[in-house]
């Protein structure tokens, strides 16, 4: 069964149910061309300097490149797409918050082979999350076509609901097959992994994920992005990359300050409250 696909104006409601149905589902066609194009200009500095993985899972041909908040102004148009936020709205709406997980380009070059099937959520100390309870709604924006031949995600579809400890071959998976400017929704608990690129060219996504607040981040957002890019951003974004409460008690700074404080002073409320 292939990955599903779902038009541009979908709405949230039904690409969370996708996504809870079977663990990923494209979106077609949803970042316009004129923003990838901003996006690829305002990236490529960085994306010809990032050296590739140190092993086989990381991938030996495989450059990734994060810190996309400080670097890339037209990526924060993804991290705050309201599609993505209002899908991990309702993924991960049994937390009391969610938070900007990573920010990372994935340029998968020719003669990489498959990364090992995995789960996302292994990052968290491979910690056993029950069966259904999500940590993660993580999408991956298409820079370039994803093809069989140049790697696109490979997604085993529906494990999601199965127990950690799964092994899964090529044959369990499917290709997510996408146009530039579509986006994979999936969560942190399907297994999948990028493809083999077979082809002479390089494929690249843009990996954007969001995780429940209580949790660490993958990528480090107040030290990624820096402090003198962090006070020029909007509010509502600094509050996604951290600058929030994680919970009741979560996260807060010195004399119980709203985090906002650190980098907008006034901005914030005060107490454990929200």
């Amino acid at each position: 069964m292939p990955v599903t696909h779902l038009p541009g104006n979908t709405g949230a409601d039904d690409v969370a149910a996708a996504v809870g149905g079977e663990g990923a589902v494209v979106v077609d066609a949803l970042a316009p061309p004129a923003l990838l194009d901003r996006i690829e200009m305002e990236l490529r500095p960085y994306l010809d300097t990032t050296g590739t993985g140190p092993d086989d899972f990381s991938g030996t041909c495989t450059r990734r490149t994060g810190s996309l908040v400080a670097r890339s102004p037209a990526c924060r148009e993804l991290v705050m797409h309201p599609l993505a936020l209002g899908t991990s709205r309702i993924l991960l709406g049994h937390a009391t918050n969610f938070q900007l997980h990573l920010t990372q380009a994935i340029a998968i070059g020719p003669g990489e082979t498959a990364q090992p099937i995995h789960r996302d959520q292994w990052a968290f100390d491979f910690f056993p999350f029950p069966v259904g309870y999500e940590v993660q709604c993580n999408t991956i924006w298409a820079l370039t076509d994803f093809t069989e031949e140049n790697g696109a995600t490979r997604v085993v579809l529906g494990s999601h609901t199965k127990p950690d400890g799964q092994a899964f071959g090529p044959d369990d998976t499917e290709p997510a097959l996408m146009e530039r400017g579509s986006v994979l929704f999936y969560s942190g608990s399907v297994y999948h992994g990028g493809g083999a690129n077979r082809s002479d060219a390089t494929r690249i996504g843009l990996n954007i994920t969001y995780n429940v607040a209580w949790l660490r981040q993958e990528e480090n957002q107040y030290l990624s992005v820096p402090r003198e890019v962090a006070e020029t951003l909007p509010l509502d974004l600094l509050r996604l990359m951290g600058y929030e409460r994680g919970a009741y008690a979560l996260g807060y700074i010195d004399d119980l300050r709203d985090p906002i404080e650190a980098v907008r002073p006034g901005a914030g409320s005060t107490g454990f409250a929200r």
